[in-house]
């Protein structure tokens, strides 16, 4: 008599469970066979000293203390929805912190090694680092890393630069497999020597395009929902507000537009107070609306003529996906992987990051020829097939997760 295999025990440890590593770690991990697999997620905190939450100062709390205790826009509510384990590791902070971060390994190693984890799956550059390595000394027969892109980049300085090599050199040793989100991704792990070929992957973000795709009468509707005046054109942007997404750059690029062009952003972060007074600065308070953290962005995204990122680097995020599902025409930066899904004059327009000439000039050129922007959209969304997908990325996992690479480094 055949019995059924034994469930896999997997955890998805990640820093910040939001944005568009977070939406991929959540898609794939809903995506799993849940007759197959048992899903927890290991997220971070803020940090124990500026904490006075739910748990008092317990450094790590489970399921609903986990929940109740999550930042706003953290997608653990919905994990825990859906039946998946919850599990808070408040020292795992984004910050570099010394202190939390001797703590944070100390204190993952000993939830991993509790947990009794078949597969450890890590996210985020320090939530990679950390759990691979706390993965490695719980014992966890195989880890497994998703490089949503690097952490090192050119608008740091080399030594900076240096370090995070260094730190996921280290990581890499101690990881069966690979996924790399965009094809720079790969390139540059190859390159840099940070695994061989038999252990990447080549992956793309999750998203559910369907659930953008705009009915008729959603522009109009979108439009009332912010609130927009009648016959204005508009352009948006969805991301954190740090340096990393250039807020400041998009701003300064609307500021050459005329009057009648808006600038939509959705997204908070902690540039806020410092972008409302340039926006005051540059005279465009009527014009520019810093929408913060929305749930609603299916909803929004609709009311955009252009979606324009002003990223001074990115993997390959998901909120170009999004668009493309809701069939607005792309501005993007040349960074990695940005160039996978924009097609410089195809499928939109690439120009170069901390510009905000060549970006007004990008974003007047598609709202001042609407019939060439449709166009890119279209083709846009030819580039989107079935591989974009959470069922793909599922498949994907499923097969990671048990295949038989191996680290290079076991203990």
């Amino acid at each position: 008599m055949s019995t059924a295999p034994r469930k896999l025990r997997v955890a998805t440890v990640i820093t910040r469970f939001n944005g568009g590593a977070g939406q991929v770690a959540l898609n794939g991990a809903l995506a799993l066979d849940p007759g197959a697999y048992e899903r927890a997620v290991v997220t971070g905190g803020v940090g124990m000293d500026s904490v006075a939450g739910e748990g008092g100062g317990a450094d790590v709390l489970y399921g609903e203390e986990a929940v109740a205790n999550a930042a706003t826009g953290d997608l653990t509510p919905a994990a825990h929805r859906a039946g998946m384990e919850i599990v808070q590791v408040r020292p795992l902070v984004p910050q570099i912190a010394p202190r939390d971060d001797v703590a944070a390994l100390r204190t993952l190693t000993r939830v991993l090694a509790e947990g009794r984890y078949d597969v450890v799956h890590t996210h985020s550059a320090k939530g990679g680092v950390i759990g691979r390595v706390a993965a490695a000394r719980a014992g966890v027969p195989r880890i497994v890393h998703t490089w949503h892109g690097f952490p090192f980049h050119e608008f740091q300085s080399a030594l900076r630069r240096r370090a995070y090599i260094r730190l996921e050199r280290v990581a890499a040793k101690h990881t069966d497999a690979f996924l790399a989100i965009g094809s720079e991704t790969v390139t540059t792990a190859l390159r840099l020597g940070l695994t061989g070929p038999e252990r990447v992957r080549l992956s793309w973000p999750a998203v559910d395009v369907d659930a953008y795709a705009t009915a008729p009468g959603s522009r109009a509707q979108a439009r009332r929902r912010l609130d927009l005046p009648l016959g204005v054109k508009v352009v948006g942007s969805i991301g954190r507000l740090t340096y990393q997404k250039g807020p400041e750059i998009f701003v300064k690029a609307l500021a050459a537009l005329p009057d009648d062009v808006f600038g939509l952003w959705v997204g908070g972060g902690t540039m806020l107070a410092e972008l409302e007074k340039l926006t005051a600065r540059l005279g465009l308070t009527e014009r520019m609306r810093w929408l913060g953290h929305r749930d609603d962005v299916a909803d929004v995204l609709p009311a955009f003529d252009v979606m324009a990122m002003a990223s001074r680097w990115e993997g390959l995020p998901c909120v170009l996906v999004e668009a493309i599902g809701a069939g607005v025409p792309l501005i993007a930066t040349a960074v990695p992987s940005n160039q996978d899904l924009v097609l410089a004059g195809e499928t939109g327009l690439l120009v170069r990051p901390e510009d905000p000439a060549q970006l007004s000039a990008a974003m007047a050129h598609l709202l001042d020829d609407p019939v060439a922007a449709a166009r890119m959209a279209e083709r846009a969304r030819g580039r989107v097939g079935d591989w974009f997908s959470p069922a793909h990325l599922g498949v994907q996992l499923d097969e990671v997760y048990r295949g038989t690479s191996k680290r290079p480094f076991r203990r």
